[in-house]
């Protein structure tokens, strides 16, 4: 494996989206992306679940008040691959950019199942990856479903090793550490508007949350978050009382924050739809690795460590899948134990035949 030091420009957006509407709000996207690029940004990042928005419902309804909104919402998901995504994709292929976008990723499982997801395309057009959020927040298990550990995971790409969270999980340290310790060199994280009266200042959380896991992983992260526009308090704000949470729109931050913790971009103005811009030199992490390196030589793995499951949540495993593997892993080990008996050296034989045994038995 090869480290990436480069330099390069990094973007990050902060717009609402066109509320519930899947295909208006991905027009919306490409128009920033075009943007972006055109400004020589060699990756962009959009808000959580930006494609077709957040369900602020959960948090101004009761449970069973809102099937109008989960009914339009389920309507204007993403498929993955589908019409959206290929439009995405072709948008990051066209333009030559890294495309990290939030987006209500409907289930191949459930028609009415929608994760909350982060989607990862590279400049090939392709989809590099997909980061589902592992534990949705209160009101927000409402809607969605639970991710796994198979997206904790970090991306070898032309700007870095990559890796994203989204919202909450950016307060998870397990989370964040899972991430530094596969070396992340750039982090994205995205998040919603939300409005709350006055009871929590969402723009301080993002930024005491962006801070802390640059300077601790000493890497540069890339915040993006939405903003309710009056289309969405219209949409929204049927009764008096929900107009008035709405007016206090919740904004939080978009900006990039350099390794030492510090804002080196933004934040853009509340209400405000704009992307804000840093260049990036990777090569800067390096000398802060040197105080603190608790992915490396500032830990003591003999004493705390992390286990992490990669396994995927699915609501069935077929037989058929696992006689496969099984059928597969057989060929496998017969390949295997074909070639130590063509094996001359009898230390380094012997040896193998140890190894091939315990991989028998541990399969």
């Amino acid at each position: 494996m090869q480290y990436q030091f480069v330099k390069i420009k990094a973007a990050a957006v902060q717009a609402a989206p066109v509320y519930l509407d899947g295909e208006a709000t991905a027009d919306k996207a490409c128009n920033f992306i075009k943007e972006a690029a055109t400004n020589g940004a060699s990756i962009i990042a959009f808000p959580e679940a930006y494609i077709p928005g957040y369900p602020h419902w959960v948090w101004l309804d009761s449970p069973g008040d809102e099937d109008r909104f989960f009914k339009l919402f389920v309507r204007n998901c993403v498929n993955i691959p589908g019409p959206i995504t290929d439009r995405l994709c072709q948008m990051a292929r066209e333009y030559n950019i890294y495309v990290i976008i939030g987006i209500n990723e409907t289930s191949p499982y459930s028609f009415a199942e929608i994760f909350n997801t982060n989607l990862l395309l590279n400049p090939e057009g392709q989809i590099f990856g997909r980061h589902r959020k592992i534990m949705p927040t209160y009101a927000e298990k409402l809607v969605w479903s639970f991710g796994d550990g198979s997206s904790l995971r970090t991306y070898d790409t032309g700007v870095g090793r990559l890796g994203t969270l989204i919202c909450g999980e950016n307060t998870n340290s397990l989370a964040r550490f899972a991430l530094i310790a596969q070396a992340e060199q750039i982090h994205v994280s995205n998040y919603p508007a939300h409005p709350t009266k006055g009871r929590y200042d969402l723009k301080k959380a993002i930024e005491i949350r962006s801070a802390t896991h640059s300077f601790e992983g000493k890497l540069f992260n890339i915040v993006s978050s939405s903003i309710i526009n009056d289309e969405m308090r219209n949409v929204l704000g049927d009764t008096k009382e929900k107009q008035e949470v709405l007016a206090n729109a919740g904004n939080g931050f978009t900006g990039i924050i350099g390794p030492d913790g510090k804002a080196i971009a933004g934040p853009i103005e509340d209400d405000e739809e704009d992307i804000v811009y840093a260049d990036i030199d990777l090569g800067e992490s390096i000398k802060w690795k040197q105080f603190h390196d608790i992915s490396g030589n500032y830990n003591r793995f003999d004493i705390l460590s992390l286990a992490l499951n990669r396994e995927s949540r699915v609501p069935i495993k077929r037989w058929e899948d696992t006689r496969k593997f099984d059928v597969q892993k057989t060929e496998l080990l017969s390949r295997f134990k074909k070639k130590l008996n063509e094996i001359d050296e009898p230390q380094l034989k012997s040896e193998l035949f140890m190894l091939f045994n315990e991989i028998n038995e541990a399969n």
